[in-house]
């Protein structure tokens, strides 16, 4: 029994093929029927799986926290893709961009230089790109700040990262359980313990 028979998917089925170098930036804004939150990491398309309820609410926590905290020349961002290079495409769970970036209702992505944190709550399919590729990539194209989060007894634990600009490359700040309590990219305090909270 094939694999893809188990998903309801005839052998006639055609699957998408990349082109000779694989997918840009530029085409997942053109190829159709994606899933939501489809991301491009390496010229290759990457699928994600259902979101847990720990993901949604950490992702809301910090969305909300964010946005109260936010100076005026700051957006915040949920769940948007950003284009690092002609084959990378990531969609960070949170982005804190230059307020200047938002170049009307139609766009579908920021650019690096735009970026000043990105932040990803790490799924059991996500690990390895969360806490290797992501960040890697991220630094390499100069996003000054990173926040890896973590779940821990069901409470997020909040790893931050500042980019060191000679190496490109992200340097370990802190690690947050409980309280997030930073000066950068601006003053930010966050109640980790309050996640499950519908308000604050």
């Amino acid at each position: 029994m094939s694999a893809a028979r188990d998903y309801g998917v005839d052998d006639d089925y055609e699957w998408v093929r990349p082109p000779q170098g694989g997918w840009t930036a530029d085409d997942l804004d053109e190829l159709p029927n994606l899933p939501p939150h489809t991301e491009l990491i390496d010229g290759s398309l990457v699928f994600v799986s259902p979101q847990t309820s720990f993901h949604m609410r950490t992702i809301r926590m910090l969305d909300n926290a964010l946005l109260d905290q936010a100076p005026d020349e700051f957006d915040v961002y949920r769940e948007f893709t950003v284009t690092l290079g002609r084959h990378n495409r990531p969609e960070p769970d949170v982005l804190v961009a230059r307020a200047g970036a938002d170049t009307g209702p139609k766009d579908t992505r920021l650019l690096p230089e735009d970026v000043v944190l990105a932040v990803e709550v790490v799924s059991e399919d996500s690990e390895e790109r969360d806490r290797e590729t992501k960040p890697r990539k991220y630094a390499k194209a100069g996003i000054s700040n990173y926040w890896r989060i973590e779940q821990n007894d069901g409470l997020p634990v909040v790893y931050v990262y500042e980019l060191d600009p000679a190496t490109t490359t992200y340097v370990p700040t802190g690690i947050f359980h409980d309280k997030l309590e930073l000066t950068v990219p601006f003053p930010i305090e966050i109640d980790l313990t309050a996640v499950n909270r519908r308000r604050r």
